[in-house]
């Protein structure tokens, strides 16, 4: 492809200017006039000169010769299959002019030479004046397709076959108009034109009209191409004044159509001579500005060497120049206080004196490097001062070259780099500590700009709020700051920038689960680098822990309370029932008092109820705990509950075949079965489920430590579900409360579930409940076993033999405090772990990160429970393993109708054995 510049300096690829288009208008304009006057009278006949045939022809064919020339020379350059055509018509017409001369009659020979006929010299001039145009048409039409691309054939080949095909073309069109003349119609006829030759000559008119208007519309014109059209214009006039408008040879239009196309063959020529003339002032002008320019060149060459060899002797680095065998050839300054060697000492000696024995080996391998053209920088390597200390250096090495371009040697660079390596050392250990410090910190650490934006996060981020550090940093404090808390917090970060170093105060964050986190901040602000910086410790498990301890010693009051108030009410119930059979026994003649004395008598009864419900809540009944079979206590309840419950409800007991037997009082848990399967059938006005489970289960240290009451060791599970409405998520903290019922008036006292709770706990037990809204209940009861608390041996071998793997899982629970409890279990089995607080984030992960494992809790708040995650997780994911978690056993979530048959579900609380095998079976299944 041709560049701008090299297609900007033909007149074949100049774009016309205004200038070309008005000199070349004019030209046509007054060629037109002249025309339009010699009309009249261009059969007016004039003596004949055949001297006048012989210059016109002679001056044409050299015009031609020389434009064909100038064009081809232009071709050579540019190589345009355009260009060349046209080089080709202009040495057409100057071969078809000295033809035409040499065989018209009466210039050379009466007959005109090579033979010719009376019939030659004008079929010579047809096909002359035919053949011109037909080769500009050929031009237009190659002009536009060839758009810059250069012929890849050598341009001296090019030219020679069209020079050959000219010549041959001529030739052959000479052999017919002169041997074959006899054959040919006759178009001149007693020095007239006959009807024949009119229409051939309207024929070349017309196709150098046809070229014309090709070229007109041929856009963008260049310079050549408006000159083009003024010769074709006064080529029309030839034709038409020599062939069309004449009568016979030697008239008016005869010499003035000759005149015509002598014009013609001048046009073209008079503007490549001037641009020619043109480009050789240029060139002489260019050269002078590169004489002139050379000369600059070697003064500031020469000053520049000057100011170069100061700068090498002023520089800090060590400069040293050698050739390729390693002969010191330039020892700068730098370079003897560096090494500690004289310039003297130095030059002409070998580079060894400063490379210690064990490096040399690499001296080699960078010359050879050099040898090869190749730049070393930065090489961090150590050399050896005169003395025989070790200096550490930074080098970088580059070839010398000589004028002809050979590498004769090399130009070394040597930087001490000692202290600032040990500096640099000491700054990563120190980076390395704070950056350990960040990344593990259990606490939140935060840096923000002037503006509050997030600069840095730390990676505890995601365990105490739920995000990536990646989704902060560049955000606001505000989208992250509760609302309440954010003008506060903007306070507490004016007063540090007003000189405060440090400030400790609490502020909400909220989490991505939309949870409201309270965090206790300590904050500084660091003028220099004007940032503000902030240590966030999570608050939540100390409020956690404030409120399980106040709700405890709430318990604990409101059973102290209900324990005295139920002792002093069974003393007057004691008084009342002692006293009502005298009453009924002095008024049985009297029916009417009769009558009242039983309402009395049930009254009390009623009481005494109550009082035992209050004291089982206070746990303060009087208990007879022994070694019960749950199992056979259970069917007892199913058998005492069918024809209580109903029909429309639906008794299934779930039994461990190996159930252990528990220390319980065995009357208390029939009643706190009871209760728990009324408070189901309540939940169930439509009908519905009721599942009995027993299971043996161990409550290991870490299930304890996220529940204080809880004392580590083997329990019996008792369980009772149902499918009915479930318990709203905010009223699942007071169901144990005394009195507290969400039934109509007249239809429960509220001591149900108080008195199971009472009973569990003062059994040395652990109740449970799950419930969601709009699925149903589950509440277990934990009560102790009758052999002991310990593990047996076979637990034990069961408990550790624990396996792990290095899989990747993701957990998905929305209790941040389980999450954080699952995590750190699956953690420490050696797994990889992601985590998501609801289906929408799982999905996300899922689709960004490879997961192995998804461990789902099934019932979730939210669009989306646990088994629609794994429907679609699949769905992305197929060769994704799943597992689930719930607070529900497995038979009551299969029997609920919320997982398919066959599915691997992790009942919770789990021992960590438990969890180790499940995730085995998971991965394996």
């Amino acid at each position: 492809m041709q560049t701008g510049s090299e297609r900007n300096i033909f007149l074949s690829t100049m774009p016309a200017t205004g200038r070309d288009r008005r000199a070349a208008a004019s030209i046509v304009v007054v060629s037109a006039l002249l025309f339009a006057c010699a009309v009249p009278f261009a059969g007016v006949p004039l003596a004949p000169v055949p001297a006048f045939v012989a210059s016109y022809q002679s001056a044409l064919a050299i015009n031609d010769l020389i434009t064909a020339v100038l064009l081809f020379s232009q071709f050579g350059v540019s190589r345009s299959r355009a260009l060349l055509l046209l080089a080709s018509g202009y040495l057409f017409t100057a071969i078809a002019a000295v033809v035409h001369a040499l065989t018209f009659p009466g210039l050379f020979a009466p007959g005109g030479l090579l033979g010719a006929g009376p019939q030659t010299t004008v079929w010579l001039y047809m096909v002359w004046h035919g053949g011109f145009p037909l080769l500009v048409l050929g031009y237009a039409a190659l002009k536009a397709r060839d758009n810059g691309m250069r012929m890849q054939a050598s341009p001296g080949r090019a030219i020679g076959v069209s020079i050959a095909a000219v010549a041959v073309a001529m030739a052959a069109f000479t052999a017919v108009a002169t041997g074959g003349h006899d054959i040919l119609p006759i178009l001149l006829k007693d020095g007239h034109y006959t009807p024949v030759m009119l229409g051939v000559v309207s024929t070349v008119w017309c196709l150098s009209l046809a070229a014309l208007a090709m070229l007109w519309f041929r856009k963008p014109h260049s310079v050549l191409d408006i000159w083009l059209m003024v010769v074709l214009c006064a080529w029309l006039f030839d034709i038409a004044m020599s062939a069309i408008l004449n009568v016979a040879r030697f008239d008016l239009g005869f010499y003035l159509g000759r005149i015509y196309g002598l014009c013609a063959a001048s046009f073209v020529l008079a503007v490549l001579l001037i641009d020619n003339v043109s480009l050789q002032a240029q060139l002489a002008r260019l050269l002078g500005k590169l004489r002139h320019q050379a000369a600059s060149e070697r003064n500031l060459r020469t000053e520049r060497e000057r100011i170069f060899s100061a700068v090498v002797e002023s520089s800090n680095d060590a400069i040293i120049t050698k050739a390729l065998d390693g002969t010191i050839t330039g020892w700068n300054g730098a370079a003897e206080r560096l090494f500690g060697h004289t310039s003297a000492e130095a030059v002409g000696k070998h580079i060894d004196i400063i490379v210690p024995p064990d490096r040399r080996a690499e001296v080699g391998d960078i010359l050879a490097r050099v040898g090869n053209s190749e730049r070393i920088q930065h090489y961090e390597t150590s050399r050896m001062h005169k003395d025989g200390s070790s200096v550490e250096v930074s080098l970088s090495v580059s070839p010398i070259r000589s004028a002809s371009g050979d590498i004769i040697g090399a130009s070394k660079t040597a930087r001490d780099i000692t202290e600032s390596n040990r500096t640099l050392k000491a700054l990563n250990r120190e980076v390395e500590e704070r950056q350990r410090i960040f990344e593990t910190s259990h606490d939140l650490i935060l840096v923000t700009d002037t503006a509050g934006n997030f600069i840095q996060v730390s990676p505890s981020v995601t365990t105490i709020l739920g995000y990536a550090p990646a989704d902060m940093i560049g955000h606001s404090a505000v989208e992250f700051i509760h609302p309440d808390d954010l003008e506060n917090t903007r306070n507490e970060m004016r007063t540090a920038r007003r000189g405060q170093s440090k400030r400790s105060f609490e502020t909400r964050y909220v989490g991505k689960d939309g949870k409201a986190v309270s965090l206790n901040w300590s904050g500084t602000w660091s003028e220099p680098v004007r940032r503000h910086f902030f240590i966030g410790r999570d608050l939540t498990e100390k409020q956690n822990a404030e409120a399980q301890m106040r709700h405890v010693q709430k318990m604990d009051a409101i059973g102290q309370l209900t324990g005295g108030v139920a002792h002093d009410f069974n003393n007057i119930l004691t008084v009342i029932t002692g006293t009502i059979g005298i009453l009924e026994e002095a008024v049985a003649g009297q029916p009417e008092l009769v009558s009242i004395a039983k309402l009395i008598d049930e009254a009390a009864e009623r009481g005494a109820s109550l009082t035992k419900h209050l004291l089982a809540f206070a746990r303060k009944q009087p208990l007879q705990p022994r070694e019960i079979d749950v199992n056979s206590l259970v069917l007892e309840a199913a058998k005492l509950l069918h024809p209580t419950l109903g029909e429309h409800i639906e008794i299934k007991p779930i039994l461990a075949d190996d159930a252990w037997t528990a220390l319980v009082d065995p009357s208390q848990l029939t009643t706190a079965v009871l209760n728990l399967a009324l408070n189901a059938r309540d939940a169930m006005p439509h009908g519905g489920k009721l599942a009995l489970e027993t299971n043996n289960v161990y409550l290991d240290e870490n299930y304890a430590d996220m529940h204080s009451e809880v004392t580590p060791g083997n329990y019996v599970m008792v369980a009772v579900s149902d499918t009915g409405t479930g318990i709203p998520a905010a009223l699942l903290e007071r169901v144990f409360d005394p009195f507290f019922t969400t039934k109509e008036v007249g239809k429960g006292t509220g001591l149900g579930l108080s008195m199971v709770f009472g009973f569990v706990k003062q059994s040395g037990g652990h109740i449970k409940i799950y419930s969601e809204e709009g699925h149903g209940t589950s509440v277990k009861m934990y009560l102790p076993r009758a052999t002991g608390l310990n593990q047996t041996a076979a637990e034990e071998l069961i408990s550790a033999s624990v396996e792990g793997g290095h899989e990747a899982v993701l957990v998905v629970e929305d209790d941040s405090m389980v999450r954080r409890y699952v995590v750190t279990q699956i953690e420490s089995l050696g797994y990889t772990t992601l985590e998501a607080a609801n289906a929408a984030d799982a999905l996300k992960i899922i689709d960004t990160a490879p997961i192995d494992l998804l461990f789902t809790d099934v019932i979730m708040p939210g669009s989306m429970n646990g088994r629609q995650l794994a429907e679609e997780a699949l769905r992305r994911k197929p060769s994704l393993k799943i597992l689930y978690t719930s607070g529900y056993t497995e038979n009551a979530i299969v029997h609920h109708g919320r997982l398919d048959s066959g599915v691997l579900l992790l009942a919770k609380p789990y021992r960590k054995s438990e969890l180790a095998r499940m995730l085995r079976l998971a991965l394996a299944s």
